[in-house]
C-alpha cells in the first residue's frame, strides 16, 4: 500500500512540478487547492484538469471568507499587481498575510483525516526576498509544530526550498512535464501579462534553460 501524501496544488508551475515528483517518488497523492479570492483564479481550473487527467483525486477548498480579515494584498484586494522582478520592493504587495501558515494548517488537518504521513508545498529560494512564508526558518518551525500538533506527526515537505525556478524547471524538464498545464501569472486574464514578477521569473527560468515558454503572453 502507497504511502499518502497531500499536495499543496496551486495550479503553477512549482507545484505542478511538486506533485509530479511525488508521483514520481511512488507516493498516493492527494492535491488540495484553496480559493482565497486569488484575482488569477485562473490557476484553478488548470489545477483541476491536471488532477483529473492524473485520475488523482482533487479536492478545491473556497476559504474566500478569510478575506474579511486578510486586506491589503495586490492579490486578493482592489490593487493592482506591480510590474517587475521579485526583487523589487514593489512586490511586497502580493504578500497575502499569514498565507501560507493558514494554508498548511489546514492542509496538516486534512493529512490527519486521511492518515497521510506528509504535506508537500513548492516553496522555492527565488520567493525568499519577498514571502517570509517561504523562508528555511519558517518552514522548519512550522515542520516542528506539525510534529506535535495532533496524536498523528504530519512532515512538511518541500523539495525545493534551497532552489530557484531555474532549477525547478529543469528538474520538471527532465521529468518530461509539459507547462503548458500551469498557470503562473497574478493577472487572472485570457492571456498571462508577461510584466509581474511571477511572470517575469517563469520568463527568465525558460529562458536560461534554453526553452520557450509554451503558454501565451500579452506581449
Amino acid at each position: 500500500m502507497k504511502e499518502k501524501v497531500v499536495i499543496i496544488y496551486s495550479g503553477g508551475m512549482d507545484s505542478y512540478t511538486v506533485l509530479n515528483k511525488a508521483l514520481r517518488e511512488g507516493y498516493d497523492a492527494y492535491p488540495l487547492t484553496f480559493d482565497y479570492g486569488q484575482r488569477h483564479k485562473k490557476e484553478i481550473d488548470v489545477a483541476r484538469q491536471v488532477t483529473q487527467s492524473l485520475g488523482l483525486e482533487h479536492k478545491v477548498i473556497d476559504i474566500t471568507a478569510i478575506n474579511q480579515l486578510l486586506q491589503g494584498s495586490s492579490l486578493t484586494s482592489d490593487i493592482d499587481i506591480p510590474e517587475g522582478h521579485y526583487a523589487e520592493e514593489s512586490m511586497k504587495s502580493t504578500v497575502v498575510p499569514n498565507r501560507n501558515m493558514i494554508l498548511l494548517s489546514l492542509a496538516i488537518g486534512y493529512a490527519v483525516s486521511i492518515g497521510a504521513s506528509k504535506v508537500y508545498y513548492g516553496a522555492h529560494s527565488g520567493d525568499h526576498a519577498i514571502y517570509p512564508d517561504c523562508r528555511p526558518e519558517f518552514v522548519n518551525k512550522m515542520n516542528d509544530v506539525s510534529q506535535i500538533a495532533n496524536y498523528e506527526p504530519v512532515e512538511i515537505v518541500s523539495p525545493y526550498l534551497h532552489q530557484s525556478k531555474i532549477e525547478i524547471l529543469k528538474d520538471g524538464l527532465a521529468m518530461g512535464l509539459d507547462y503548458s498545464q500551469t498557470w503562473t501569472c497574478y493577472n487572472g486574464r485570457e492571456k498571462a501579462c508577461g510584466r509581474c514578477g511571477a511572470c517575469q521569473e517563469r520568463l527568465e527560468a525558460f529562458a536560461k534553460n534554453g526553452q520557450v515558454d509554451p503558454l501565451e503572453y500579452e506581449d
